[in-house]
């Protein structure tokens, strides 16, 4: 279950909490169930548990309140363009406009969100009935965070109206069912990537505890522990971060070998968490030999490489010990991965904004640094 608070007074529930015994709404106790009852909810209960119950209808007043925000967020952008799955600019049954969500040129950017989803959906609902195996099914999966053209995963509030399609699809499914427990980590990743952390954090929790319910494999868990890192420090909590992603970092290398992009995600969290904490001198140290396993195995233009040169670069000018040397190998490095970065991700990417900030911050400390003080005359 997603909704983890009283519906009448917010406080934080277990799985097992009570219930509505119509709908399916969870409360904390009686008292706050009658509460809830007379101060409207009465009016909307039957409307509820026709919907499909509490969670259906959460997921999927959600996911209309979530594609109107990347609609309009994309309304400039998508101006005179068509969806390349249907074709139309108004979506037929929706009403509603187009995302742009991903790196394709011409006219293949542009979709419905509900065009997306049940692309998706009928992907895996074949690869689930024709027995393809776990390999065709993964790759179908990934057609609700990911382009199938371009390979891009979407982002912004497209991905996160893509998390709550995902979510409201398969969250009736069994509790042992793992395509809900998948469904659970892209809403995950849909709210992080729409900077609501808090919500996203609420999600993490669930999510964790399910997968230990579930028995879930190492590698699994690691990539769960490390998205919920991740939002610990987004949300204010940096020490809890840095010791889980410190956790995640030593499990991924062992499991997966130096040469894996899972190891590189790994150190880039680690190391950002530890620049967090101010702690610049441990992060230059732990990206150095990353950087070149990164250059040899992925390539210049692969996006770990990106960011994990861009880690270091920040690691160098944001030291309160950096020489004029450091600056200097700073803003050369971020120059040349802002454009690498725009050619292949394009400007509105967030590894290329990222890339582009942190860019103007090293120009600035250096610019601070090359311009002589001035002396006033007497």
């Amino acid at each position: 279950m997603i909704l983890t608070r009283c519906a009448a007074c917010a406080v934080p529930l277990e799985h097992t909490a009570p219930r509505c015994g119509i709908c399916k709404t969870r409360y904390c106790g009686r008292d706050c169930q009658k509460l809830h009852w007379k101060g409207g909810h009465k009016a909307i209960c039957q409307e509820i548990k026709h919907d499909g119950g509490a969670e259906q209808y959460h997921a999927n007043k959600k996911y209309a309140e979530i594609v109107k925000t990347a609609t309009d967020a994309c309304a400039e952008d998508t101006k005179g363009q068509t969806c390349y799955i249907c074709t139309e600019a108004v979506h037929w049954k929706t009403k509603e406009g187009l995302v742009r969500m991903c790196a394709c040129r011409g006219t293949a950017g542009f979709a419905h969100v509900s065009c997306l989803a049940e692309q998706a959906k009928i992907l895996v609902a074949e690869a689930e009935e024709n027995n393809l195996g776990k390999k065709a099914e993964d790759e179908r999966f990934a057609r609700w965070y990911s382009c199938s053209q371009c390979k891009q995963e979407y982002y912004g509030v497209t991905r996160c109206a893509l998390g709550w399609a995902c979510w409201k699809t398969y969250l009736g499914r069994s509790k042992g069912d793992w395509s809900q427990c998948l469904a659970m980590d892209q809403l995950a990743n849909g709210l992080y990537a729409a900077d609501r952390y808090e919500d996203a954090l609420s999600v993490r929790e669930v999510e964790l505890s399910a997968m230990r319910r579930l028995g879930a494999p190492e590698e699994s868990m690691l990539a769960v522990q490390g998205n919920l890192a991740a939002t610990y420090g987004e949300v204010g909590r940096s020490e809890e971060a840095a010791n889980s992603f410190r956790d995640v970092y030593f499990g991924t290398l062992k499991l997966y070998g130096e040469e894996e992009a899972e190891t590189l995600r790994a150190t880039n969290n680690y190391a950002n968490s530890l620049f967090d904490l101010q702690r610049f001198k441990e992060g230059k140290i732990l990206l150095r030999k990353p950087i070149a396993v990164a250059r040899r195995v992925f390539g210049e233009t692969d996006r770990n490489t990106l960011k994990i040169r861009s880690l270091y670069a920040q690691a160098l000018y944001r030291d309160q010990d950096a020489t004029l040397d450091d600056l200097r190998e700073a803003v050369v490095t971020l120059e040349n991965l802002d454009r690498t970065a725009r050619r292949v991700l394009g400007g509105a990417h967030p590894t290329t904004v990222n890339i582009e900030r942190a860019l103007q911050m090293a120009r600035a400390m250096l610019a601070a640094r090359e311009t002589p003080p001035t002396t006033s005359r007497t």
